[in-house]
């Protein structure tokens, strides 16, 4: 990729604060937090591996999704921890645009897997006696297949736009990871086409998900109704709850950051909040699923005894 002589080579995390003493808290906060995602995650999926009473296409879902928060959380932690004890903040711009890549991938792909497990939870409450021959193995595996196939794709547009601009103004990015909002505010030179392309990978990656998802939950609801009993009520929603606190979560946390008005626009609070989708939420994740889920449990403790 060709730059200028005055074209930056590498960028500075401002991170969340300049207190020494601030700085080493957030690091052991950051440290605990991201130790209780590997080992939720970790965990997690080993049960789904190992126990055969999760060998069911929900469970497939829910070990796929550990694994992205997985490979999710360890996409900034580690560097925000060297930036809460480091003296040295920069992050050189092949480092930038490696995190940026597979923030935006990573971060597109969970949109679309989550779309994918809404639809898993609409068969299962709909056709719970086909439910098993309807989520095929092979559809199951196609669904995350696309999913990352989808959100890797749109990952290489926007990170090839991004970073074909020249940063040639300032180098300062006031935030403690490589995002869209602050790098496109540092880029120079001309910009036509990149908001519409930016508007265009918001829609397709994370509205249109979300309207799928919407959709999937209608006909849940429609179902559900459609129970004359209310512990069946009950029972079906349950089964799609711990997906539907997921879901909010998430595109609650993505959708304020880029969709509200920029009259509303705060730094610090668009800090405290990209926090919670990138490192908090993939620890949230394994606590939803288990915490809430008795198969969880139950093979848990039959890998404890």
């Amino acid at each position: 990729m060709e730059r200028s002589n005055h074209t930056v080579t590498e960028f500075i995390l401002l991170g969340f604060t300049t207190d020494p003493v601030m700085q080493l808290v957030l690091f052991v906060v950051f440290l605990g937090v991201y130790s209780v995602t590997l080992a939720g995650n970790t965990t997690l999926m080993m049960l789904i591996c190992n126990d055969s009473q999760l060998h069911t296409p929900m469970y497939f879902f829910i070990g796929n999704l550990s694994f992205l928060d997985l490979w999710y959380s360890s996409v900034y932690t580690p560097k925000i921890l060297v930036t809460c004890i480091s003296e040295d903040k920069t992050i050189s711009f092949a480092g930038c645009l490696s995190q940026f890549f597979f923030s935006a991938g990573l971060a597109y792909s969970e949109c679309y897997l989550l779309a994918a497990m809404a639809y898993d939870r609409y068969v299962a409450i709909s056709k719970p006696l086909l439910y098993a021959q309807a989520m095929s193995i092979k559809l199951r595996a196609f669904l995350v297949a696309a999913s990352y196939l989808g959100g890797f794709i749109n990952s290489s547009i926007i990170t090839k736009k991004t970073f074909s601009f020249n940063f040639c103004s300032d180098n300062v990015i006031d935030d403690f990871f490589c995002d869209l909002l602050p790098l496109a505010k540092l880029a120079c030179g001309r910009k036509d086409g990149y908001q519409a392309l930016m508007y265009f990978l918001l829609a397709s990656n994370v509205i249109t998900p979300a309207l799928l998802i919407l959709a999937s939950y209608l006909f849940i609801i429609v179902t559900i109704l459609q129970i004359h009993s209310t512990q069946g009520r009950f029972k079906a929603f349950s089964t799609c709850s711990s997906h539907l606190i997921s879901v909010t979560l998430y595109y609650g946390s993505i959708l304020y950051i880029y969709c509200r008005p920029r009259s509303n626009y705060s730094l610090d609070k668009d800090k405290i909040v990209s926090t919670f989708y990138t490192v908090v939420f993939p620890v949230l994740n394994p606590m939803i699923y288990s915490l809430r889920n008795q198969d969880v449990k139950e093979a848990l403790n039959r890998l404890l005894k």
